[in-house]
């Protein structure tokens, strides 16, 4: 095992906080395998690189020896997590919950080391919680302690509904932390006041309190909003190789540092250097960017797949090549009464634009390019001698061949 100040370098790359961070050391310097903690609700079934962040970090963690509790916020779902939020969230069904777990799970194992990872589901203790237990557990916090949280002091500030049940959900989530005895806890930056609770509550039931590490959020493939399906920058865990190689190849330059430490399994001492090099114009951006790419898209394929994904994307910018067995879309070119056909709906149709004012806009911005000619502005109706068997591109990834 390595030393503590050795291990407490690595575990600090791309942290945002370790509160407190002398606890820290002081845990590691007892040379026995810590307790790592993460909860996590299974709101969603598909994860992507945002979401992976801190199991990268307690893949680290194993790595230097520890052990993973990864809690399944099973029994906390049903309450809602209320952080960074200004209204209630909608409580999930055990069913809806259930119908998350699975996938959650087998996408986190990607990660995580199996035999050193505890799986479990927070609703064993919380919902057979009886009343008398539950009261003596509320009893160690204060309503003006929960609302010291931003979100709900904000709420409450402005007049905004806070739900009773909301008050919970940080104080459950302080309990899993008692339950398993965990030494540290991770989280994002906006869980931290849920990460000091479990640390007060641990405190206040006679335990050695948790260590709270927080991680920042990952900003996605546009470089200004964090990552995210609704912003549409987001790099799925389940890409396609080639896929997941284009859009790592779209951050910018600026954020490959970060990349490096939140998201790649390179070690620690090489990212330092890379972050060095780059610093120091030693290092051309392109390459440590390829590099970046070929090992996050090895870490959730291989490297055979990594590489040929690194080819794929030469042939289509490098040497501005088709790529190959692109889809086939079997379209409509019966031409209207002006004898055109009304591309924008076909585009839509063929799932290369969520809809025809999609559509719409990306032929006006020179996005849509039929048999490599980007189309002009306005140009919605096309002469369907010039569709037949044409292949069409939209942006820089998506083709798709006219049957």
């Amino acid at each position: 095992m390595l030393s503590p100040e050795e291990q407490l370098h690595i575990i600090s790359s791309g942290t945002a906080a370790i509160v407190p961070e002398a606890a820290l050391m002081e845990k590691l310097k007892r040379g026995v395998p810590l307790n790592i903690k993460l909860g996590v609700d299974p709101t969603a079934p598909d994860l992507h690189l945002g979401h992976a962040v801190p199991f990268r970090k307690l893949r680290q963690f194993q790595d230097l020896g520890h052990e993973v509790t990864l809690i399944i916020g099973d029994g906390t779902a049903l309450i809602g997590d209320p952080s960074g939020r200004n209204s209630t969230r909608p409580q999930l069904t055990r069913e809806q919950v259930q119908a998350n777990v699975q996938t959650y799970v087998d996408q986190a194992f990607l990660i995580l080391d199996p035999e050193r990872t505890t799986l479990r589901y927070n609703s064993e203790w919380i919902l057979s919680l009886d009343m008398e237990h539950l009261l003596k557990i509320l009893a160690q916090f204060t309503v003006a302690r929960i609302l010291e949280r931003d979100d709900f002091h904000n709420r409450y500030g402005s007049g905004q509904p806070i739900g009773l049940h909301e008050f919970l959900y940080p104080v459950m989530q302080a309990y899993d932390s008692v339950v398993i005895k965990a030494d540290v806890e991770l989280g994002g930056t906006d869980q931290l006041f849920n990460l000091l609770a479990g640390r007060e509550l641990m405190e206040k039931m006679g335990l050695e309190p948790q260590v709270c590490l927080t991680l920042p959020l990952l900003e996605g493939t546009d470089g200004v909003q964090k990552m995210s399906k609704s912003y549409g920058n987001y790099v799925g865990l389940t890409d396609e190789p080639s896929d997941m190689f284009g859009k790592v190849m779209s951050i910018p330059d600026e954020l490959m540092v970060k990349y490096f430490r939140l998201a790649s399994t390179l070690p620690v001492d090489e990212i330092d250097e890379i972050e060095r090099g780059l610093a120091a114009d030693e290092l051309h951006p392109n390459k440590v960017k390829r590099q970046l790419a070929r090992n996050i898209v090895e870490a959730y394929h291989d490297g055979d797949a990594a590489l040929a994904a690194e080819e794929a994307f030469d042939r289509l910018f490098k040497d501005h090549a088709i790529p190959e067995d692109i889809p086939v879309f079997e379209a409509d070119l019966t031409p209207n009464d002006e004898g055109k056909v009304y591309v924008a709906k076909l585009l839509a149709d063929a799932g290369m634009a969520s809809s025809a004012g999609e559509a719409r806009r990306l032929i006006d911005g020179g996005g849509v390019k039929v048999n490599g000619d980007a189309l002009p502005a306005k140009a919605y109706n096309v002469d369907p001698a010039l569709l037949e068997g044409a292949v069409i591109q939209v942006g820089k990834r998506k083709f798709v061949r006219l049957g």
